[in-house]
């Protein structure tokens, strides 16, 4: 079905994060993955689908030391551990209120996520909800996924046929596979567009970790942030919602790209692992 072409990680929520040539896999996702977030006072969830809020949070890179512990690289090139309280003054400066850096999600936190105005950029049933914030944008108001900074899969993939195919038809905008924050890319050569939609509630194993594909990836407004040196591109997200909307769940159709996975049986992953099709029980 296709080999890994790219394995990442993001040891603190909504940071950019690290290339990997290895990953153990957890039932809780990738090792060190999303094992942080920014929270403020209020409980918010700092995540970048509230860009007026937390959009600064792409200017950081989160990883892990070799001691395990998690490093924070801020836009000024200072790199601090997670847990050295001038972390947490830095991040508050850059971000323009109190934050912290926390390991657990509080009983009462929320996340917030900007609603776009291109349909099919969220489920109708959710943007009735949806109110203007302090910050002027017009949001939406929901939880992480229970003990976790997860949105709701704990493993993201993507493929090269979806995004080469996009480009195709959209040459004037960059579909580098980053702008989806995804923990495995996977070259699948040449087979059609949304070869992964086909996946869905099969079984898919990667290296030594078997996945149920759970569902196709609702996608919000980060992949058309800046990312590092990827400029912002309003584009991406208006031609993904035009070229691929599907039923997630019961929520309507929604614009989508990548697939959500459940971890089976946990294991490693390498970059060059082959995924194949797991049948059976």
């Amino acid at each position: 079905m296709g080999t890994v072409a790219a394995l990442c990680r993001y040891p603190v929520k909504s940071m950019l994060g690290e290339s990997l040539l290895s990953a153990a896999v957890t039932h809780a996702g990738l090792a060190g993955d999303r094992t942080y977030a920014v929270l403020d006072d209020t409980g918010a969830i700092g995540s970048v689908k509230h860009p007026r809020k937390w959009g600064q949070l792409l200017r950081c890179r989160a990883r892990l030391a070799d001691d395990s512990a998690v490093e924070v690289l801020l836009p000024d090139g200072v790199a601090l551990p997670v847990g050295d309280p001038e972390l947490d003054v830095r991040l508050s400066k850059l971000l323009g209120r109190s934050v912290f850096v926390s390991a657990t999600a509080p009983a009462h936190s929320t996340l917030e996520r900007a609603v776009p105005q291109y349909g099919g950029g969220v489920p109708d049933v959710v943007r009735a909800t949806a109110r203007v914030d302090g910050a002027g944008e017009e949001i939406t108001v929901g939880n992480v996924a229970a003990g976790t900074f997860f949105d709701f899969g704990r493993v993201h993939l993507v493929t090269t046929s979806s995004l080469a195919g996009l480009r195709a038809r959209y040459p004037d905008s960059d579909f580098d596979p980053r702008r989806f924050r995804p923990n495995l890319v996977v070259d699948t050569g040449g087979r059609r567009d949304f070869v992964e939609d086909t996946w869905v509630d099969g079984r898919v194993r990667v290296g030594e970790a078997l996945f149920r594909v759970v569902v196709p990836t609702p996608r919000c407004v980060v992949p058309a942030l800046g990312h590092d040196e990827l400029a912002a591109d309003p584009g991406i997200m208006r031609a993904i919602a035009r070229e691929h909307r599907v039923p997630v769940f019961g929520l309507g159709r929604l614009a989508c790209l990548g697939v959500y996975l459940e971890v089976l049986e946990p294991g490693t992953v390498r970059l060059g692992d082959s995924i194949t099709r797991q049948d059976g029980p």
